[in-house]
């Protein structure tokens, strides 16, 4: 009986996992500490149902005259996503950390940090789609200006 109970539920599970996707976003943005700058990159993730992983890869220009360091990140997260579109948006949340650059004039620090974010994915037609997203980077003690908050939008490809 333990043995058919094993059985039906393996069968259930197979029957309702979701299949694997994976999509690619490039992006642009602004990093908006201590002050807009342009921030731009690429992002590759992977997700089955609500549970979903990407990489990314993003680069801040510098402004001396405010005072804002440039910044290069290379983060890997883990994401938690709506099953379903809610009227066509697909709500996510991402943890993470990697590694950072920032450089200001001399000025030069690299280590390992954090990164927080909320977005959407929107999906316009067939596998095009766009996508919103919302960070906050904590970056190391040396750091000239952590937390980082970062805006993007970038286009999908499903």
């Amino acid at each position: 009986m333990v043995r058919v109970r094993t059985l039906v539920m393996a069968l259930l599970l197979l029957a309702a996992a979701a299949p694997a996707r994976a999509d690619i976003t490039a992006f642009l943005g602004s990093n908006t500490t201590p002050s807009g700058r342009s921030a731009k990159g690429v992002a590759l993730g992977m997700s089955a149902f609500i549970f979903g992983f990407e990489i990314e890869a993003a680069t801040t220009d510098s402004d001396a005259a405010a005072n804002a360091p440039s910044l290069k990140t290379g983060m890997a997260n883990v994401a938690l996503q709506s099953p379903v579109p809610i009227f066509g948006f697909r709500p996510y949340f991402t943890i993470g950390g990697g590694i950072y650059k920032e450089e200001l004039g001399p000025s030069s620090d690299t280590a390992v940090g954090v990164n927080t974010g909320v977005g959407f994915k929107y999906k316009i037609i067939g596998p095009l789609g766009v996508r919103f997203d919302y960070r906050v980077f904590k970056l190391g003690s040396s750091a000239l200006q952590t937390p980082a908050h970062r805006v993007y939008v970038g286009v999908t490809l499903f």
